[in-house]
C-alpha cells in the first residue's frame, strides 16, 4: 500500500536528478514531463488514494449480451479498428527475463506445436480478418526489456503488418526513486534494475512520441481497442466495436461483474465532487475502504483493462496536453532489486491508463462476458488455462469446457515458471471437475492426472502417480 507522507529528507536536486538521466538516455519529452508532473505530486505527499466517502458505485451500465448491433453496423466498425496490445511485461513475478507473452501456453488446434501468447494472439487477428475482411492492424507497445526478443518471434508472421503501419513502439521508462530522499536509485550489480516501466499509463506519452494515433488514422482508422497481452479473452469482437461506434464515446472500458474470487484489480466509481467517472486501483484504496471496494453487492464490476478509444478524440487529447495527460499518480514502494528484500528501499512512480476515463468527456463502459477476461499473473492462473478447463478453437479463441476452479500452487514451489514447468512436465491435470485445487508441499505430477471437487494436497509432497484421481483428501 503507498505511504500516505512524503520523504522527510527529500534531496530538491533529486527531479533534475532524474530528469537528466532521462533525457541521457533518450527517454521522450513528453514522458520526461509526465514523470515531472508525478515527482511533484509525490514530493507533495500524494497518494492518489480515493476514498469510498467520495464516491459512488457504478452501477447502470450496458451489457454485452443485451446488445442488439446489426451485421452491417457491427462489420463495418471493425473495418475501422485497430488492435493494440500492451506487450512491456517481464512475467518477473513468475522468475521470468523475458517478455511473457512468449511463455508458453497451449498446443495448437490440431495439437502441431505448443503456442505462446504472442502466437494465439497473431492467429486470433488472422482468424477476423479472414472472416470479416478487415485489415485490422496489430501494434505492440513493447518495453526496452521485451522489444527485441517480441519482434523475433514475430518474423515468423510477416503478412500480420499492415503498409504504412509499424508493429510496435516503445514504452517510456524512468528511474526507480531512493525512498529516502527521491533520488535516483544507483545499482551497480545490474545497471538495468535502476530503471522501471511507467506503468500502464504509459501509453499515452508513448504514443504521442510515436505517432502512432496519426498514423492511423491517415491509414483510414477510427477507433483502437486495447489490453494486456497477458488477456487471450480480448479477442476481436464486431459486436462491441459496434457499440461503442454508434455510442459516440470518445472511450469506454470493459467491466466484468465481480465473482467471489475477485479479491484484486481496478474499479470504476463516480466521483461525487463532479459525477465524472473515475477509476480507483487496488493501490489506491484506503486500508479503511478495502471491504467496502470488494462488496459485490455495491460495487458489482471490476475493471478488465480492455479499453476502446476513438482515434480522433484521443488524437486530439494527445495535442492538447503534448502527451501528458492528468492521470492520478500510483506509488508503488519496491526494493531496487525485486528478488532481494535487503536491497535500497526505492519508489516507482506509476500511473493507470484507465484513469484516462476521467479526463474524457462522455467517456462510458460496458459489462462483458467473463470470456473476456483472462489474464495470467500468477503459476495458478497458467495451470488453469493450460487444462481442460479451456479448448482453443480453429478461431484461436478460448472457450470454456466448465466453470474455472480455484487454483492455489504452494508458493514456495510453484511460485517461479522453473520449479512450475518441472512439476508438471507431464501436462495440467483435468480440472473441469474441480471445484478447486490447493496443493502444499512439493508434489511432481503424473501423466493423466485428475481434479475432482474440492481437491487437495498437503505434507511434504512426492509424486502424484499417472492417472490419479485427486479429491478432497488427495488421492
Amino acid at each position: 500500500m503507498p505511504s500516505s507522507t512524503p520523504s522527510s529528507t527529500t534531496d530538491p536536486a533529486g527531479l533534475e536528478q532524474a530528469r537528466t538521466k532521462m533525457t541521457e538516455a533518450g527517454v521522450a519529452p513528453a514522458a520526461i514531463e509526465t514523470f515531472t508532473r508525478f515527482y511533484h505530486l509525490l514530493q507533495a505527499g500524494e497518494t492518489g488514494l480515493i476514498r469510498e466517502d467520495d464516491v459512488e458505485p457504478l452501477v447502470d451500465i450496458p451489457n454485452r449480451a443485451e446488445l442488439s448491433i446489426g451485421d452491417d453496423e457491427a462489420a463495418a466498425a471493425l473495418a475501422q479498428t485497430a488492435m493494440l496490445k500492451l506487450n512491456g511485461g517481464l512475467g518477473t513475478s513468475m522468475g521470468m527475463d523475458q517478455a511473457k507473452s512468449l511463455l508458453p501456453v497451449r498446443e495448437a488446434p490440431g495439437g502441431t506445436e505448443i503456442l505462446t501468447f504472442l502466437d494465439i494472439i497473431v492467429g486470433q487477428v488472422r482468424a477476423a480478418r479472414r472472416a470479416t475482411g478487415a485489415r485490422m492492424p496489430l501494434l505492440f507497445m513493447n518495453s526496452f526489456r521485451t522489444r527485441d526478443d517480441s519482434l523475433a518471434a514475430l518474423e515468423r508472421y510477416p503478412d500480420i503488418a499492415v503498409d504504412g503501419l509499424p508493429v510496435d513502439f516503445l514504452q517510456n521508462r524512468e528511474p526507480k526513486l531512493r525512498a529516502a530522499d527521491l533520488t535516483p536509485v544507483t545499482w551497480e550489480k545490474d545497471p538495468e534494475l535502476e530503471w522501471c516501466p511507467p506503468g500502464h499509463g504509459d501509453l499515452y506519452p508513448a504514443l504521442h512520441a510515436s505517432g502512432v494515433v496519426t498514423a492511423l488514422l491517415e491509414a483510414g482508422f477510427r477507433y483502437m481497442c486495447v489490453s494486456n497481452s497477458d488477456n487471450l479473452g480480448a479477442t476481436p469482437d464486431a459486436t462491441i466495436a459496434g457499440w461503442f461506434a454508434a455510442s459516440g464515446a470518445p472511450y469506454a472500458a470493459e467491466l466484468c461483474r465481480k465473482t467471489p474470487a475477485d479479491v484484486k484489480g481496478g474499479q470504476l466509481v463516480i466521483r461525487k465532487a463532479d459525477g465524472r467517472i473515475v477509476q480507483r486501483e487496488t493501490a489506491q484504496t484506503h486500508p479503511d475502504d478495502v471491504a467496502a471496494s470488494l462488496d459485490a453487492t455495491r460495487h458489482p464490476f471490476f475493471h478488465t483493462n480492455n479499453l476502446w478509444f476513438n482515434l480522433e478524440a484521443l488524437a486530439a487529447e494527445l495535442e492538447r496536453t503534448g502527451g501528458v495527460l492528468e492521470l492520478p499518480l500510483i506509488r508503488n514502494d519496491k526494493t531496487v532489486d525485486p528478488a532481494d528484500s535487503s536491497s535500497p528501499a526505492v519508489v516507482q512512480i506509476e500511473s493507470a491508463m484507465g484513469a484516462a476515463v476521467a479526463v474524457f468527456e462522455g467517456a462510458t463502459a460496458i459489462e462483458v462476458e467473463r470470456s473476456r477476461f483472462l489474464p495470467v499473473k500468477t503459476t495458478n492462473d497458467l495451470l488453469v488455462l493450460r487444462s481442460d478447463v479451456y479448448h482453443l478453437t480453429p478461431e484461436y479463441r478460448l472457450e470454456a469446457q466448465a466453470p474455472a476452479p480455484l487454483v492455489d500452487l504452494d508458493k514456495a514451489h510453484y511460485k517461479l515458471i522453473d520449479g512450475f514447468t518441472r512439476r508438471f512436465a507431464a501436462g495440467a491435470p483435468s480440472l473441469r471437475d474441480a471445484d478447486s485445487l490447493t496443493v502444499h508441499g512439493d508434489w511432481t505430477f503424473g501423466a493423466g492426472v485428475r481434479a475432482e471437487g474440492k481437491a487437495a494436497l498437503s505434507g511434504d509432497g512426492g509424486t502424484v502417480p499417472d492417472g490419479a484421481t485427486i479429491g478432497p483428501d488427495g488421492f
